[in-house]
């Protein structure tokens, strides 16, 4: 499938900023499950510094402000054609090993109610538990917008009982982990049923399986991503895999951000998804 990406953020300030700096993980890479056919970023009010790749593999843009800048505007835009591949990403790639992706971060740390996710699974074989895990936690969290943050964890999102798709993520990695099964976080895009416009890109989880390599897990809609999905970056957890992520010094203020995403796609069938 060939989908169509243009994802627009812009911050205004009510006080002029008197230095920040951005991480931009706004560039898609061609891999297994995806290839890039064009990709660009706009940024309007801020210095493209550099770009890199991270120890994760995913490419940086470093933006920054500096004066009496009151609006950033950043638009990455693109055409990428996707493969359905049931979830599977394949073998694992990079300069990070393996282990690494056991660790735990504030966001995935397993508390009580991880544990409980963990004993109630079944015992079978991985893909299987994490079928089941898949599921359990869908259930267990509700997509509900507005009712978590970007510093909920994984404990605080079940407590809550509801969330959104990084709270979905984040859980079922620490249940993962818990299982000594690496996991790690997806950022990304994902079409969606009756609407091209978005207020949010999406995420889901991978989990590194024996004979399988990494598999993602979306329990927000509680499927295996498909070619209706773009990858963006991956981390441990949503710190390292935001879409744009920074720091602002100078006197404080109010930020207001307002954020759109617009999938497209040509000649296909679409079913119901949330992101």
């Amino acid at each position: 499938m060939r989908l169509k990406i243009t994802h627009t953020s812009e911050y205004r300030y009510d006080t002029p900023v008197s230095y920040s700096l951005q991480r931009l993980r706004l560039t898609p890479c061609s891999g297994p499950v995806q290839n890039v056919i064009s990709w660009t970023i706009v940024v309007d009010g801020a210095n493209v510094e550099a770009g890199f790749n991270d120890q994760f593999g995913n490419h940086v843009h470093l933006v920054s402000t500096e004066g009496d800048t009151h609006t950033v505007n950043i638009v990455a835009s693109g055409e990428v054609e996707t493969h359905d591949k049931a979830g599977v990403f394949g073998p694992h790639q990079g300069y990070v090993p393996l282990w690494l992706y056991l660790r735990d971060t504030p966001r995935t740390k397993a508390g009580k109610l991880v544990r409980e996710l963990v004993r109630a699974l079944p015992q079978d074989n991985d893909l299987a538990r994490m079928h089941a895990l898949m599921k359990a936690v869908s259930e267990a969290v509700s997509y509900i917008p507005g009712t978590t943050g970007t510093e909920t964890t994984a404990e605080q999102a079940l407590e809550a009982g509801s969330g959104v798709c990084q709270d979905h993520a984040h859980v079922m990695i620490a249940v993962a982990r818990a299982l000594a099964i690496p996991a790690r976080y997806v950022s990304g895009y994902l079409l969606t049923a009756g609407t091209h416009d978005q207020p949010a890109s999406h995420a889901w989880a991978e989990m590194y399986l024996q004979g399988l390599g990494w598999v993602g897990f979306d329990a927000a809609n509680n499927l295996c991503p498909d070619d209706r999905y773009v990858r963006l970056a991956t981390g441990l957890s949503y710190a390292d895999a935001a879409p744009i992520s920074g720091m602002r010094i100078g006197r404080p203020g109010d930020e207001d951000l307002s954020v759109s995403v617009v999938v497209e796609a040509t000649g296909q069938s679409q079913s119901q998804s949330q992101s």
